[in-house]
C-alpha cells in the first residue's frame, strides 16, 4: 500500500488549462519536451492555440518526462491530460528507489489509470503558481541515481521526440545548444524557425547569453535552402528542404482545416451578420492636411523611438467624435433587452495574421495622450504578428477600426465586431485631382466607411460621427479645438 501511494504521487498529469475565458479546447502546436527530458518548475513545454490566441504552457513542477499523450496538431479538450511527468512524489527516495528495479516499467504504463488523486492543481492560467500542496519535491540528485537510468532509452521511442542528436553534438564548443537542452529563442524566433523547417538545435546562437536570433535561424535557413534549389533532381528521391508545389497533376485542391482562431473568427462574423442589421455609410474627404502633420510629428522629440502613421490620427480622430457623439459607444443587450452605452473606450485594431483575423483592443483609449495611443498602437500591432495576443487583449472591445489602406483598398463594408455597434474602414490614401480654394489641385485623398448597428445607431448619429472623424483629418487643428 505505501510502494502504491508512492507512486501515486511520483507520476503527476498536466492537465490542459483553460487558457482563456470559458474556452473548451486548444490544439497542440509544438511541443518543446521529449520523453525523458528533465524539466523544471516554470519551464515552458509546449506551444497551444485556443479559439483566441496562441500562448506557451509553463509545467507546474519539477521531474522527468515520462510520457506525452497527445502529438503536435492535436486538439485537446480543456482538463484532459496531456504529459505526465516523474516528479519523485512525496513518499520517500528510498522507498522508491528500493521499488524501482521491479515496478519501474508497469508503473510507467498503469500510472494514468492508477493515479486519480493526481489532479490536485486545479487547471489554472497560464503563468499562475503550483498549488501550495506541491513544495516538497525530491533532491535533484536521485535524478541521475542508479535507478532513473532507465529512462533515457525511453526517449528514442518516443515519436514525438526531434531525430537530431547529431547536430546539436557538433554544435559543442561553437556557441550552439548543448545536446539536451532546450535552445534559448523568442517566441517570434522559434515561430519562425518553425514556419521554415528549422531546427533550433542546429542554430549557432550570436545572441547575449546563447539566445538565438532572427539573423541566426535565417543564416542557417539560406545554407540549407540554396543547395536544395541548385542540386538536380535524383529518381524515387523527394526533395527534404526544397518546398513542395502547391499543386500537382494528382491534387488540384488543397483543404485546410477549419479551426482555432479561423474558426472564432467565422462563427462571431457570421453570428453578427445575420443578428445586428448593418448599415453602411462612407465619406470621401481630402486628408493632405493630416498627412503633413504626420511627417511632423515623426520629427518630434515627443514620439521618439515610436511609430507615427495616419491610422494613429485615424484613431484619435474616431475618439474625438465618440466624445461628441457618446451614444454610438454603446452595445444591444439581447437578454436584457437593454442598450448599454459605456464610458470608456476600448479601442480596437483588426489584424491580419497567419492564424487568421483578430481584433485586440486599447484599453481605456479615450484617457491616452498621442503619444501613449502611439506607443499603445504599437505594441498591438507587434504583438498581433508575433502571434502573442493574449485573449485578455481581445475582449471588452467597443469600437474597431480596420485598416483596409494598407492592401491598396479604397474602402469596404466593414462587418461589426460581435458586442459593438461601429466600426470604421480607414481606405487607402491616393493622390488625386481636388478642388481646393477654387481651383484643381493635386491632393491627397481617401475613403471612410463607418458600418453601425442601426438597432443602436440611427442614421443621424452614425452621419454625425463618420463626418466627425472626416471633418478632423481634414482639418486637424479641431483635435485641440474639439478635444
Amino acid at each position: 500500500m505505501t510502494v502504491m501511494t508512492a507512486q501515486a504521487q511520483r507520476f503527476r498529469e498536466f492537465r490542459m488549462p483553460d487558457v482563456g475565458e470559458g474556452l473548451t479546447e486548444a490544439e497542440i502546436l509544438k511541443w518543446y519536451v521529449a520523453v525523458g527530458d528533465t524539466v523544471t518548475d516554470g519551464q515552458v513545454i509546449c506551444e497551444v492555440e485556443t479559439a483566441k490566441a496562441a500562448v506557451e504552457l509553463p509545467i507546474p513542477y519539477d521531474g522527468v518526462i515520462s510520457e506525452i499523450r497527445f502529438g503536435e496538431g492535436t486538439t485537446v479538450d480543456v482538463g484532459t491530460a496531456i504529459i505526465v511527468v516523474d516528479s519523485g512524489g512525496d513518499g520517500g527516495p528510498e522507498e522508491l528507489v528500493a521499488e524501482a528495479p521491479a515496478a519501474a516499467a508497469p508503473v510507467a504504463e498503469s500510472a494514468p489509470a492508477e493515479a486519480p488523486e493526481a489532479p490536485k492543481r486545479q487547471a489554472v492560467l497560464v503563468g499562475y503558481g503550483v498549488a501550495p500542496s506541491s513544495t516538497t519535491r525530491r533532491p535533484r540528485k536521485q535524478a541521475a541515481a542508479a535507478g532513473q537510468a532507465p529512462a533515457a532509452p525511453a526517449a528514442a521511442v518516443e515519436p514525438a521526440a526531434p531525430a537530431a542528436p547529431a547536430a546539436p553534438a557538433a554544435l559543442n564548443g561553437h556557441g550552439g545548444a548543448p545536446a539536451g537542452e532546450r535552445p534559448l529563442a523568442k517566441p517570434p524566433v522559434r515561430k519562425l524557425a518553425k514556419d521554415l523547417g528549422i531546427d533550433l538545435a542546429t542554430v549557432v546562437p550570436t545572441g547575449p547569453n546563447g539566445v538565438v536570433t532572427r539573423d541566426d535561424v535565417h543564416a542557417a535557413a539560406a545554407p540549407a535552402q540554396a543547395p536544395a534549389a541548385a542540386a538536380p533532381p535524383v529518381a524515387g528521391q523527394a526533395p527534404v528542404t526544397a518546398p513542395a508545389p502547391a499543386w500537382s497533376a494528382a491534387e488540384r485542391e488543397v483543404r485546410t482545416p477549419i479551426k482555432g482562431v479561423r474558426k472564432a473568427t467565422a462563427q462571431a462574423m457570421v453570428a453578427s451578420a445575420f443578428t445586428a442589421p448593418h448599415v453602411t455609410e462612407f465619406v470621401t474627404f481630402d486628408i493632405t492636411r493630416t498627412m503633413r502633420l504626420v511627417q511632423e510629428l515623426k520629427t518630434d522629440p515627443a514620439f521618439a523611438g515610436l511609430k507615427v502613421s495616419p491610422l494613429l490620427l485615424v484613431a484619435k480622430a474616431l475618439l474625438v467624435a465618440i466624445r461628441r457623439n457618446p451614444a454610438v459607444n454603446a452595445a444591444w443587450d439581447e437578454a436584457n433587452q437593454e442598450i448599454v452605452q459605456k464610458s470608456y473606450v476600448n479601442l480596437g485594431i483588426a489584424a491580419a495574421t497567419p492564424r487568421g483575423l483578430i481584433v485586440p483592443n486599447i484599453k481605456d483609449a479615450q484617457d491616452r495622450t498621442l503619444p501613449e495611443l502611439a506607443s499603445a498602437l504599437g505594441e498591438l500591432v507587434s504583438t498581433a504578428r508575433e502571434g502573442k495576443t493574449s485573449p485578455a487583449a481581445m475582449q471588452g472591445g467597443t469600437v474597431t477600426i480596420t485598416n483596409v489602406g494598407v492592401f491598396g483598398v479604397d474602402t469596404g463594408t466593414p462587418i461589426l465586431n460581435p458586442g459593438e455597434s461601429a466600426i470604421l474602414a480607414f481606405g487607402a490614401v491616393k493622390l488625386q485631382p481636388w478642388v481646393h480654394k477654387g481651383k484643381v489641385k493635386p491632393r491627397q485623398v481617401t475613403t471612410l466607411a463607418l458600418s453601425f448597428d442601426h438597432r443602436v445607431v440611427d442614421g443621424e448619429l452614425g452621419s454625425k460621427v463618420l463626418a466627425d472623424v472626416a471633418a478632423v483629418l481634414e482639418q486637424p487643428k479641431r483635435l485641440l479645438t474639439w478635444a
